[in-house]
């Protein structure tokens, strides 16, 4: 026993051979909890690449079915145009109901036919002939 101040140091004496094997043992003990470490840290990172893929496929499914979705309002706002275009017209065909009164026959007026004038094909083609004639005695050639 050494001294040091007012505490005494006490060694335990321990033979050599007791020495090597609980070096051996904790070396053992090391080695294992690495090996428990290392297997729980490739876990992880399978765990998160696998967990990365998959919101990956859930961020792509989640893509196409909005842009589906926009198309889909798209031409959900065109139907509703279209309909309400086609309201417009029915409704200003109700209103020209009220506006037009039914004909009887007794507010018809009729015309008499009128005869069309059949020109002849050759006579069609010398009046053109004769006005052709009088139109070149003010002209004059080269």
């Amino acid at each position: 026993m050494k001294p040091y101040g007012n505490q005494l140091n006490l060694k335990k004496k321990v033979p050599y051979e007791s020495k090597k094997n609980s070096e051996k043992i904790s070396i053992i003990n090391i080695k294992l909890i690495h090996q428990i470490f290392d297997t729980i840290n490739i876990s992880l990172l399978v765990l998160i690449f696998t967990l990365f893929f998959l919101s990956f496929n859930s961020q792509r499914k989640w893509s196409n079915i909005y842009k589906n979705l926009s198309t889909t309002r798209a031409i959900n706002n065109n139907l509703i145009d279209y309909i309400s275009k086609i309201e417009e017209f029915y409704i200003i065909e109700l209103e020209s109901l009220n506006i037009y009164r039914k004909t009887k026959p007794e507010d018809l007026i009729y015309l008499d036919k009128l005869l069309e004038k059949k020109e002849s094909l050759l006579k069609k083609n010398l009046s053109s002939f004769i006005e052709g004639f009088s139109d070149s005695k003010y002209q004059r050639g080269y």
